[in-house]
């Protein structure tokens, strides 16, 4: 059945995006509705479907994938033939694993890192080297070889050296990190032209979401499918130019014409230009900051919203948190939802203590922050996948979403070699809603949980060790973490409690970084620390216009920068 909406649901300019029938490049400006264009984009071609090829949409992050997922379904469309999820996963899924054994590196057998044990292997590596951090060795692959990070240039030969160890010793433990996916997805790309051909038969529509952020190697990847469907596939590519953030680890909005060349496709070049989300005030202010020329029209209720822009550049370290405590209280006194609210830093490594320093300044309130997420939080390791089940109560508003991760977590143990034949979505949930612990203590629920579940689905751990070399990682994470949470005095965090908050529906005040809050939006912005040469990524040359330009990709209605 054709998916159809109603006149009110989309304007003009996301109609036609929508109902265009050829390759579109879309450039969307901020609170334009990218996400519901291509969301409504995505249903739509699913209901259009004549054969059995699958739609995939490349989002950024997995919640991202998880968020637009949900909206299809809400909206009615079957998601049978959508694949959505990170280029990582991406790469993953439809190129390392079918076709890895072609490649000598993969052929043996591969696992990829787990975040947890790559921090702790480079900070192992970076210990002979005097002043060489963890945070230095960020890397990214272009076409002919990795590019680094790192802005300081006297640190570069002392972090060759780190990586050159780093990967030699991944390539001795046949284990792969995140860029490694890529760049072994490109080669094999390369070395083996049907891969490529094959997938532009499976694929009838390939989406991706915040195109400016992409690097040269995705671009590679997704253009040499494109190319080799010669039409066949094809693509709705959405983002905005002036939201590039990561331009320091390799991101970058490539242009219409080098992506009609690069895929062989008349990509049609379009434009959602209405902002409905900030005010005119804050549109004219942060245009200031534009890298490409953009025709941006305010419309909507907030138009001539009397937005509030402040700068306070006098507040000292040791007054910082009282003062981001005195301004968030000041915006609820007036009259803003604790959702409306979120506090920025430029680093991870600042909001753990940031959100429990505010926890305990305003313990009325409720907080949605990295401080608070008492286990590993690494998005592919099996166990944490599995607690997202484990930790959430059944209910029907979480069936839709609880099913997919049991699909996933069903696709992860195929992967691993474990027999899933007797094992349906349903009935992984089933067996986990029927267990009956009694822990109290959140890890060691996790823990009895885990084998509990093992020996209802008849899988015996021993006998797969990605499965316990996964399990080890995800336990090793969460008590180091718990571990640096009750040493800065949260020694409440290692309840059952705090750890099945973890998944619930997000509430409260959020408290993260710009990157983190990607495409979000808040009425109240309270920023810190963005000045201070660190962002996009930690030496940016261009601190004080990246801050500004970031915090525009945020639409504030207010706007509070410490």
């Amino acid at each position: 059945m054709m998916f159809v909406w109603d006149t009110s649901e989309l304007n003009p300019e996301q109609a036609s995006a929508v109902e265009e029938p050829s390759s579109v490049f879309l450039n969307a400006c901020p609170g334009s509705g990218k996400t519901r264009t291509l969301t409504y984009k995505i249903a739509y071609e699913l209901s259009r479907r004549t054969d059995k090829r699958i739609v995939v949409a490349i989002t950024y992050t997995h919640r991202a994938a998880d968020e637009i997922q949900e909206r299809i379904e809400a909206l009615g469309v079957d998601t049978t033939a959508l694949w959505i999820g990170t280029i990582h996963s991406f790469c993953l899924e439809w190129i390392i694993k079918p076709y890895g054994i072609y490649l000598p590196e993969l052929s043996r057998g591969y696992t990829v890192l787990d975040l947890h044990d790559r921090e702790n292997m480079l900070k192992r590596l970076c210990a002979p080297y005097s002043g060489l951090t963890v945070w230095d060795c960020d890397y990214y692959f272009e076409a002919d070889g990795y590019r680094l990070g790192c802005a300081d240039t006297w640190k570069h030969e002392s972090i060759h050296q780190v990586l050159k160890a780093y990967f030699h010793e991944l390539a001795t433990t046949r284990r792969i990190d995140f860029e490694l996916i890529l760049w072994y997805a490109q080669v094999l790309i390369r070395k083996q032209p049907q891969i490529a051909a094959l997938l532009s038969q499976v694929f009838s529509y390939i989406l991706v979401d915040e195109y400016q952020d992409t690097k040269q190697i995705q671009y590679n990847l997704v253009g040499a499918i494109l190319r080799a469907g010669a039409g066949r596939t094809k693509t709705f590519i959405v983002g905005d130019p002036n939201q590039a953030i990561y331009g320091s680890l390799g991101g970058y909005a490539i242009s219409v014409s080098d992506f009609r060349a690069m895929t062989g496709l008349p990509l049609k070049a379009m434009a959602l230009r209405l902002n409905y989300r900030s005010s005119a005030r804050i549109i004219r202010h942060f245009s200031n900051f534009n890298v490409h020329a953009s025709d941006i029209e305010g419309s909507g209720d907030m138009v001539g919203f009397p937005s509030h822009v402040s700068y306070n550049r006098l507040i000292s370290h040791q007054d910082l948190h009282d003062e981001l405590a005195r301004l968030i209280q000041k915006s609820l006194d007036g009259g803003h939802a604790p959702e409306e609210i979120c506090v920025l830093a430029p680093w991870w490594i600042l909001l753990a203590s940031t959100t429990r320093k505010l926890v305990s300044l305003l313990p009325n309130q409720q907080f949605d922050g990295p401080g608070l997420v008492p286990f590993s939080n690494d998005p592919d390791n099996f166990w944490f996948k599995l607690s997202k089940i484990l930790l959430t109560e059944s209910s029907p508003q979480m069936l839709v979403r609880r099913m997919r991760w049991a699909r996933d977590v069903i696709a992860d143990l195929q992967d691993l070699g474990v027999d899933t034949a007797r094992i349906t979505q349903r009935s992984l949930l089933r067996e986990s809603n029927s267990l009956a612990i009694t822990e109290t203590d959140g890890l060691a629920y996790l823990d009895q949980a885990f084998v509990a579940l093992l020996n209802r689905l008849g899988i015996d751990l021993s006998a797969f060790p990605a499965l316990v070399e996964h399990r080890e990682a995800f336990f090793a994470s969460s008590q180091a973490r718990l571990q640096r949470l009750q040493n800065s005095g949260a020694t409440y965090i290692t309840d059952l409690s705090f750890f099945k908050k973890v998944f619930r529906e997000r509430n409260g005040i959020t408290v993260s970084t710009i990157h983190g809050v990607k495409g979000a939006e808040f009425d109240v912005v309270i920023a810190f620390g963005l000045l201070q040469g660190m962002v996009p990524h930690f030496n940016d040359a261009q601190g004080d216009v990246a801050a500004s330009k970031l915090l525009y990709v945020s639409h504030p209605g207010r706007l509070h920068r410490l």
